[in-house]
């Protein structure tokens, strides 16, 4: 969620776990009604720079987004909009605003018991497809012990009297009596049996049409879900060819710390992106095993030293908490966990001026040593032999590359030359 529950700069995550995909969330009817897309229901999409810039951060690191439709709670275009073109002339705004190439339909309560809208959201959706070729259109309902229930069955039903095949059906087995993994996957396997019966699919079909969307850690009826049961589900997925693994959300991918806001932590026991790790596995690549960069402080002539704790990126701070990070003083002004003072995207971090003396503070890469080659760059366009330094050590392009990490780029574009 790019505007709420302490949002992490995303950036970073993809740093820390190989990640590259994101999907924000929500786009909805404005809350005094109409026809126009908003986040939230309060922020206009026509207006919009700040989704707009996490976006490009995204794009800048080599990654990209899809944008999420409906949600639990508020008001549903589906349902203001009054036809299915009207519905998806609305959506087409929201492609056109971000340049697109994915979005998801998130179809539950209340909306989808609404026949009406939900026919306005599933024929959106399938203009959609028609009219923005490549576009990747999926699917996500609620997920039951049977697969999903009688109002995601009549999504089912209401795609299939269409005619209309998106590229993904996903369920959400969690706030139903899930007690982990193996209940989940139990669920996946009815639901590949309702698309089986529904669609007159073969097996191998259904499976490459459906997929999941889990909760990480404590879900908001009390169901728990481990890293244990991620990867029991990620078993599962790649072991039948499921096309679509996803997590609600990245918000959450967090410990806990002075506050137990199950909108911001997971209230179980992690450490900072655990649960995201396990999508880029799915994605095929192998996340960062680095340690991460150790910090000094280094005091000038003439004495004076900041008083105040140093930062340190595990450590979940509440509003109101002081510490110093290079030879400043910074007050959080809310929770927060990862964000660096001074250049996270949230702004979270208030600069209360130098410490008396004005230590400076720096950051050495994992392995020691200096590297006398550019930086990698995430934007940058390297051919093949092009020279780099990244996390202390030196690295040589195989070919032509931009985007991918050396060290945890699924490609292995990239030849290790050892430590600087």
């Amino acid at each position: 969620m790019p505007l709420e529950n302490n949002p992490p700069d995303l950036p970073q995550v993809m740093a820390a776990t190989g990640e590259k995909a994101f999907e924000l969330a929500f786009v909805l009817a404005p809350n005094g009604g109409g026809c126009t897309p908003t986040w939230g229901g309060t922020a206009a999409v026509s207006s919009d720079t700040a989704v707009g810039n996490v976006i490009n951060t995204v794009r800048s690191a080599g990654g990209d987004v899809s944008i999420s439709i409906g949600g639990y709670g508020g008001t549903k275009l589906g349902q203001t909009c009054g036809t299915a073109s009207a519905t998806a002339a609305a959506y087409q705004q929201v492609i056109d605003k971000y340049s697109l190439k994915a979005v998801d339909f998130d179809l539950e309560e209340p909306e989808y018991e609404n026949t009406s809208a939900i026919n306005n959201e599933v024929g959106a959706a399938q203009l959609l497809q028609k009219n923005n070729p490549g576009l990747y259109v999926s699917i996500t309902t609620a997920g039951t012990t049977s697969g999903t229930g009688y109002f995601g069955q009549n999504v089912l039903n209401t795609a299939k009297g269409l005619g209309f095949v998106p590229n993904n059906y996903s369920i959400m087995p969690f706030d139903g009596g899930f007690n982990g993994g193996g209940s989940q996957t139990a669920a996946l396997e009815a639901f590949h049996t309702l698309l089986v019966n529904t669609f007159g699919w073969d097996s191998q079909t259904a499976y490459a049409h459906e997929g999941i969307s889990m909760m990480n850690g404590k879900s908001d009826t009390g169901e728990m879900f481990s890293q244990a049961d991620f990867q029991t589900v990620l078993d599962y997925v790649t072991g039948h060819g499921l096309s679509r693994y996803t997590f609600w959300a990245v918000n959450r991918d967090r410990p806990c710390g002075s506050t137990t806001d199950n909108g911001i932590c997971s209230n179980i026991s992690q450490n900072p992106w655990d649960f995201t790790k396990f999508d880029a596995k799915f994605a095929g690549a192998t996340p960062p095993t680095t340690t991460p960069p150790t910090t000094t402080t280094t005091t000038p002539p003439g004495g004076g030293s900041c008083t105040a704790a140093a930062w340190n990126s595990a450590t979940a701070y509440s509003g109101g908490a002081v510490v110093s990070y290079n030879g400043h003083q910074w007050t959080a002004k809310w929770w927060t966990q990862g964000d660096t003072p001074g250049s996270n995207s949230q702004n979270v971090w208030t600069d209360n001026g130098t410490c008396a003396g004005g230590p400076t503070t720096t950051t050495a890469p994992p392995g020691g040593g200096t590297c006398t080659v550019a930086a990698w760059n995430s934007a940058t366009a390297y051919s093949g032999g092009a020279v780099v330094s990244y996390n202390g050590h030196k690295w040589t392009a195989k070919w032509w590359t931009q985007g991918d990490t050396p060290g945890s780029n699924s490609q292995n574009v990239w030849t290790d030359n050892g430590t600087c």
